[in-house]
């Protein structure tokens, strides 16, 4: 048995809460320091449990890493190892963003397949197909991915499917790649932005960041850099839901309002009063019970799947039915089990859902299957009677820095129980 949190319900949230920065960029901002020599210095880091994790990881290949409140140090020497430690890439699923930068500075990787959240497959074939048409080998050997090249060379690549993941290993590789690399139907998401924005910071070539085409001109070397991680929209939005799940008034600064502006509509349309504040901080505030609201989930800038759960614990209690749509990873609907152990009223089909809100839901012990899942069981807890034990809270901790210091300023009522 873990932690668990033990959620007192019918709390209404209310107050500001500040955003730090994106987990689903710190990560790979860490590997990307891989494609220099010297320190870069990365700023505005989620103090979450996945930091570390990709500190090992980046340690195991050579790295000094100094990670420090907010601020991650990673010194890369000249020679790296290109074989990361199997248990440390375990951890995480993002460790397999150093496929690209090993590949792009040592021209040979090999890479144990990563571990994280239990949300459905998800295969690199993508990522593996981009290093090929760079003109890299890759192959699944022995639970790893082995790639090597003796040069590579700037390609013309169709991704599939807006991969992030894939967008973020081909783009690592192709900065180093002898001439121009285009890759078309790249992911759009603020992550990928930044993710090119230090890259360039560090001496990269790179065209059309935050479209569908990425035109990448190969340089030959790149230098250290210091780059602030622009704030988490997932964490803002779960802020956002957690208002208009609770009837409540939350203000979340540091995250751009403009990363959201899908979820903040779905808000309003579902009864919430949103306000925007010039691009560096939003308002949601709900009076009354929401309303029911389809949604589907698509890549950036359609509704992100990581907010499926949201989607699903602020439908279960709304007024009316709504359909969700699943339509990226298909195991995202395990957390509907756990919300039926709430009394929540679901069904599903497929990649379907069907919800049928509830006035209140009923507590129960609920187990966090991913770090989602595990926010918005703790959410839905706050909006049953009695008290909600989540389990497997350490699914949260890898995404959420200070999640029940936060609420429990706002106002709820939330204990971490050994």
């Amino acid at each position: 048995m873990s932690e668990h949190f033990r959620v007192h319900g019918g709390a209404r949230l209310a107050g500001a809460v500040d955003v730090i920065g994106a987990k689903n960029s710190v990560l790979k901002l860490m590997a990307a320091a891989l494609l220099a020599e010297g320190t870069t210095t990365i700023t505005n880091c989620p103090e979450i449990l996945d930091v570390p994790f990709m500190a090992d990881v980046l340690r195991s290949i050579g790295c000094a890493v100094d990670v420090d409140g907010d601020t991650v140090v990673i010194t890369t020497p000249a020679e790296l190892n290109h074989q990361p430690d199997a248990a440390s890439m375990g951890k995480l699923r993002a460790s397999v963003c150093v496929l690209g930068p090993l590949v792009g500075r040592c021209r040979r990787a090999v890479v144990a397949l990563p571990g994280g959240d239990a949300i459905g497959s998800r295969p690199l074939d993508m990522h593996q197909s981009g290093l090929r048409q760079l003109g890299a080998t890759s192959e699944i050997e022995h639970g790893s991915v082995v790639a090597q090249a003796d040069t590579l060379l700037g390609a013309q690549i169709w991704l599939d499917f807006p991969s992030v993941g894939a967008t973020e290993n081909i783009l690592m590789a192709a900065v180093l790649a002898e001439g121009t690399t285009v890759i078309d139907n790249a992911a759009r998401e603020p992550e990928i932005v930044d993710l090119c924005t230090m890259l360039t910071q560090m001496g990269a070539k790179i065209e059309g960041a935050g479209t569908s085409t990425l035109t990448v001109h190969g340089v030959s070397s790149l230098s250290p850099t210091t780059h602030r991680v622009i704030g988490d929209r997932i964490v803002g939005a779960t802020w956002a839901f957690a208002a208009a799940m609770t009837r409540g008034d939350i203000t979340v600064r540091g995250v751009d309002p403009h990363h959201l502006d899908l979820v903040l509509d779905k808000l309003r349309t579902a009864g919430a009063e949103v306000t925007v504040n010039d691009g560096k901080e939003f308002r949601v505030v709900m009076d009354a019970r929401p309303k029911s609201v389809d949604f589907v989930t698509l890549p950036y800038p359609g509704f992100a799947t990581d907010l499926q759960p949201f989607a699903i614990a602020l439908s279960a209690v709304s007024d009316g039915t709504s359909m969700i749509t699943e339509n990226l990873f298909e195991s995202r609907f395990r957390f509907i089990e756990e919300m039926t152990r709430l009394s929540a009223d679901a069904r599903t089909d497929g990649h379907h859902a069907v919800i049928r809100g509830v006035e209140k839901l009923s507590s129960a012990p609920v187990w966090a299957s991913d770090i989602r899942a595990g926010a918005g069981l703790v959410l839905a807890g706050l909006c049953a009677d009695g008290v909600t034990e989540v389990w497997d809270v350490f699914h949260i901790d890898r995404g959420y820095p200070a999640f029940v210091e936060n609420l429990n300023r706002l106002g709820a009522e939330v204990e971490r129980v050994d």
